[in-house]
C-alpha cells in the first residue's frame, strides 16, 4: 500500500485517477459507472416532483383531452346530439300534426328518410313546399326540424332566410363546391316555402270537389298539367340550341305536329310532353 501511494505522488494529484478507478476505468465498466452517477445526479431533481402527484396530473390531462368533446356538448349543441331519424316515428308526427296534406306528407316522409339514410348522398336535398298561408307550410319545416334536431327549429344547425335572393347574392354556387369554408354541403336540407301556384293548387282540390271525389284522391300527376302546342315547340327550340342548330321554326312546327295531343279532338296538351323531343330530331338532323 505504501509503494502505491508513493507512485500515486510522483505522477501527480491523486483526484482525478481516483475518480476514473471508480468509474472503472475507459471499458464497459467506466460506462455503467457513469449511467449509476447519473441516476444520483437526478434523484434530487426527482424527489422535487412528487410521482403520485405526477402521474395524477397527467392522467388529468390527458382524460380532459379525450372527454373535452362530450363534456363540450353538455353546454352546448353538437352534431352528436343529431337525432336518428324514424320513419315511423316521423310519419306519426306528420299523421298527427299535419292534416290535409297527404300529398305533402308522403314527399316528405320518402325523401327525407331516404337521404338520411344514405351516408354519401351526392347533391343536397331540397324540398320546395307550396300553397295559400296557413295550409302547412311553415309547420311541416317544425315537424322536419325537431324530428332531425333536438332544438327544432331553435337548433344551431337551422338557418332561417327570409329574403332568399339577398342570401344568395355573395354566396357560392353549391353545385360546384362539394366543402364550402371546410362543410359539406351534400349533406344539408334545403326547404324552399312559396305562395306560388297555391291558386292551380285550390283549382284542382275544387275540381274533384265538384266531381264528388275526395281529396285524398288528388294525385302529385294532377298537380302537373300537360303542356300545350305552343309549350312542345318552346321544348324542340331549346333542343335546337343545346345541339348547336339555328332554329329553324319549319322543322320546330313538323316535330310538334307529329306529336300526340288529347284530347283527340281538341289536340290541346301532349300526352308525353318534351320526353321524345331528343329523338324526333334525330331524323331532321344527321350528326
Amino acid at each position: 500500500m505504501a509503494a502505491a501511494r508513493g507512485r500515486n505522488r510522483k505522477r501527480g494529484p491523486a483526484g482525478p485517477r481516483k475518480l476514473e478507478d471508480a468509474l472503472g476505468g475507459g471499458g464497459p465498466g467506466m460506462k455503467l459507472g457513469r449511467a449509476a452517477l447519473g441516476l444520483l445526479l437526478l434523484a434530487p431533481l426527482v424527489r422535487a416532483v412528487e410521482p403520485i402527484s405526477l402521474g395524477l396530473a397527467l392522467a388529468g390531462v390527458l382524460t380532459s383531452y379525450i372527454s373535452y368533446p362530450r363534456l363540450y356538448c353538455l353546454f352546448a349543441e353538437c352534431c352528436s346530439q343529431k337525432r336518428s331519424l324514424g320513419r315511423e316515428v316521423l310519419q306519426k308526427d306528420l299523421d298527427r300534426k299535419l292534416f290535409g296534406q297527404h300529398l305533402a306528407k308522403k314527399v316528405i316522409l320518402n325523401a327525407l328518410t331516404r337521404f338520411i339514410s344514405n351516408p354519401k348522398p351526392k347533391k343536397p336535398l331540397t324540398l320546395s313546399l307550396h300553397g295559400w298561408t296557413g295550409t302547412g307550410k311553415n309547420f311541416a319545416s317544425k315537424i322536419i326540424a325537431e324530428n332531425i334536431y333536438e332544438g327544432g327549429l331553435n337548433s344551431h344547425y337551422v338557418h332561417l332566410f327570409d329574403q332568399l335572393q339577398l342570401w344568395i347574392r355573395g354566396n357560392p354556387f353549391l353545385d360546384y363546391y362539394d366543402h364550402v369554408d371546410g362543410v359539406s354541403y351534400q349533406k344539408a336540407i334545403f326547404i324552399f316555402l312559396s305562395n306560388a301556384g297555391a291558386e292551380r293548387i285550390t283549382d284542382v282540390a275544387l275540381d274533384f270537389w265538384r266531381s264528388g271525389r275526395q281529396r285524398e284522391e288528388i294525385k302529385l300527376g294532377d298537380m302537373e298539367p300537360a303542356l300545350s302546342y305552343k309549350h312542345l315547340k318552346m321544348c324542340i327550340r331549346v333542343e335546337m340550341q343545346v345541339r348547336g342548330y339555328d332554329v329553324d321554326e319549319d322543322i320546330v312546327t313538323r316535330v310538334a305536329d307529329e306529336m300526340t295531343f288529347f284530347p283527340k279532338e281538341e289536340r290541346v296538351f301532349s300526352d308525353k310532353g318534351c320526353k321524345t323531343v331528343f329523338t324526333k330530331l334525330d331524323y331532321y338532323y344527321d350528326d
